[in-house]
């Protein structure tokens, strides 16, 4: 059997996402001295990081990184940040993936974050596949894609070749 892939978004259209979705963050906290941009790992963390470049080119606001780490199988595990919870109090934290496809990982990111007292929060994703299990949105999306539930949808983060597809 034949593994047939779609491409939905190409290196260009990610890159025009990213874009945008940086200057709705800004836009959003346009009088915040600092934010923190926390990405699930492994893709969204690489996700998080270009949005991170892309809002230090076109604002002034400092950008704290956080890595979050998640077992997406068993995502009620202990969940990992790189940062201390003192460095995201009262901060405007805005969290990051790649893909939203039930929202079971998001959610759990939210509520680890919601321990600490925030000024603001976010969740941006590049895709959101519209197959929630729970009342989680992205507040910031590149693409919302309406897809069977038997398909699955990758982002691919290479070297001069990111892209999105459809499997």
């Amino acid at each position: 059997m034949q593994d047939i892939s779609t491409v939905i978004l190409d290196k260009k259209q990610i890159a025009h996402k990213i874009k945008r979705i940086a200057y709705q963050v800004y836009e959003t906290n346009v009088d915040e001295k600092e934010v923190v941009i926390a990405g699930i790992m492994n893709n969204g963390f690489l996700l998080a990081k270009k949005i991170k470049a892309e809002l230090e080119k076109i604002s002034p606001i400092k950008v704290l990184l956080c890595e979050v780490i998640i077992d997406k199988k068993h995502p009620t595990n202990e969940i990992k940040t790189s940062l201390k919870a003192e460095d995201f109090k009262n901060k405007s934290l805005l969290l990051v993936d790649d893909v939203m496809h039930s929202g079971t990982t998001l959610i759990y990111g939210v509520k680890h974050f919601l321990e600490v007292p925030l000024k603001q929060f976010k969740t941006a994703v590049l895709v959101d596949r519209n197959h929630k299990k729970y009342p989680v949105k992205a507040d910031f999306k590149g693409i919302s894609l309406s897809t069977s539930i038997n398909e699955n949808v990758s982002v691919i983060f290479e070297k001069n070749n990111d892209r999105a597809v459809l499997e």
